[in-house]
């Protein structure tokens, strides 16, 4: 049984939509899809996802409300009890789904297919990760639970989401990191480069609010978890490459516009950084800045 479940690892969303390779290869076989009431679907157990933007499901509305679902939703049907009504869980498409919900559509267009409790999970991960739709801990959650759930080797698992086995072993190595830090990870206040580098310290959530508040880059965290082990102080190693006058800067900039802002040096010249997290504060930058 493990032997079958390995090989179907990884044959891709586009078998399991039908897609007809005679016409395109992009377009799914419209023979098999089919419009269903919006209100029959409900949100997958296998989602990967644990974060649903609401500014980029406002925007994806919009579009559906122009052009309507281009790709049809991926669904299996399910009914809990043998005298329920059948429903639909969604596989691949909640975004759609939540969008077209917005848009007030009362059908969507889905394409039904009868899977496993296995190859759902492994489409919901696979068409996530084709998107590159996850962050890097739902994307280490999905590997974790396709190694725990349906026993897959990294080995195997890599091939089938066509990563390498490094790149997985170090992705799933993020979920050892405290609660506190992870929550850092999923708000995009530290990237995944900066966690990894933290999975070696002895106080990573520490080392984590230093990397926000003087806006390490990953080597410079590296170089300050490698410091930490043979100096407790790390407040003396905050300043790896920056002087007190810039990062004094930084914070002014970053209080005065409302974005991150961080100022790197090279010879006589060097780059200013402005990071924002949301269209509307980007909005608010543009306003402050005179350019809108």
């Amino acid at each position: 049984m493990a032997e079958k479940k390995n090989k179907t690892l990884g044959r891709g969303l586009a078998s399991l939509l039908g897609e007809s390779k005679t016409n395109s290869e992009l377009m799914p076989d419209l023979e098999n899809q089919k419009m269903i009431p919006i209100e029959f679907l409900q949100p997958g157990k296998y989602q990967p996802r644990r974060i649903m933007n609401s500014n980029t499901i406002a925007e994806l509305s919009e579009s559906i409300r122009q052009k309507g679902i281009i790709q049809p939703i991926l669904v299996r049907a399910v009914r809990v009890r043998i005298d329920d009504p059948v429903s639909f869980e969604i596989i691949a498409g909640e975004r759609r789904w939540r969008a077209a919900q917005l848009a007030q559509l009362h059908e969507v267009p889905v394409i039904v297919r009868n899977l496993s409790d296995f190859e759902a999970l492994e489409m919901a991960l696979v068409e996530n990760l084709q998107r590159q739709d996850l962050s890097p801990l739902e994307e280490a959650e999905g590997y974790e639970r396709l190694i725990k759930e349906f026993g897959h080797t990294q080995e195997v698992l890599s091939k089938g989401v066509s990563k390498s086995r490094s790149h997985v072993a170090n992705m799933m190595r993020l979920l050892i990191l405290p609660e506190e830090v992870k929550v850092l990870v999923d708000n995009k206040s530290i990237t995944a480069g900066h966690a990894r580098a933290l999975l070696t310290s002895k106080d990573p959530l520490k080392i984590a609010k230093t990397i926000i508040s003087d806006n390490l880059n990953v080597r410079e965290t590296e170089k300050l978890v490698k410091s930490s082990f043979n100096n407790n102080n790390t407040q003396k190693h905050i300043n790896l490459k920056k002087d007190i006058n810039i990062i004094a800067l930084e914070r002014k900039l970053s209080n005065e516009l409302g974005v991150k802002a961080a100022i790197f040096s090279k010879g006589k010249g060097g780059t200013l950084s402005l990071k924002y997290s949301s269209l509307d504060q980007l909005d608010n930058l543009l306003h402050k800045l005179g350019l809108k």
